[in-house]
């Protein structure tokens, strides 16, 4: 089974625009067929969109988004949703608002591993 990367972008109404978000998509780069776009505030993860896409995500699975704040606005169930992704499901999560060595790493052991599943 092949690993994918997704992304999610989410702005709070329906006037806000969301491109600055699926540049950053594009350019990390996520394939646009596997994007993900809500216009719903962020003050639970009771989002239509959001819950369908962790659905169909699979252990070994990259969820990217913009910032943080675009997972949620509650801290403490941001890191809730955080340990479910990362523990219960097995997914990696980068967030590309600051590129970090760390989102760097991360994103590099994804890619041998989908290398990997490619040519065992």
């Amino acid at each position: 089974m092949t690993c994918q990367i997704y992304g999610y972008v989410r702005v709070s109404t329906k006037d806000q625009n969301e491109d600055r978000q699926m540049i950053a998509m594009l350019e990390f780069p996520v394939p646009e067929k596997n994007i993900i776009v809500e216009k719903q505030s962020g003050k639970d993860f009771n989002r239509p969109r959001y819950r369908r896409l962790i659905r169909k995500m699979k252990k070994g699975d990259l969820l990217v988004i913009k910032s943080i704040d675009r997972l949620g606005r509650n801290y403490e169930e941001i890191i809730q949703q955080w340990r479910y992704l990362t523990k219960e499901k097995g997914l990696s999560l980068i967030h590309i608002s600051e590129p970090t060595r760390q989102a760097e790493i991360s994103y590099a052991v994804f890619c041998l591993k989908k290398k990997k599943q490619k040519n065992p």
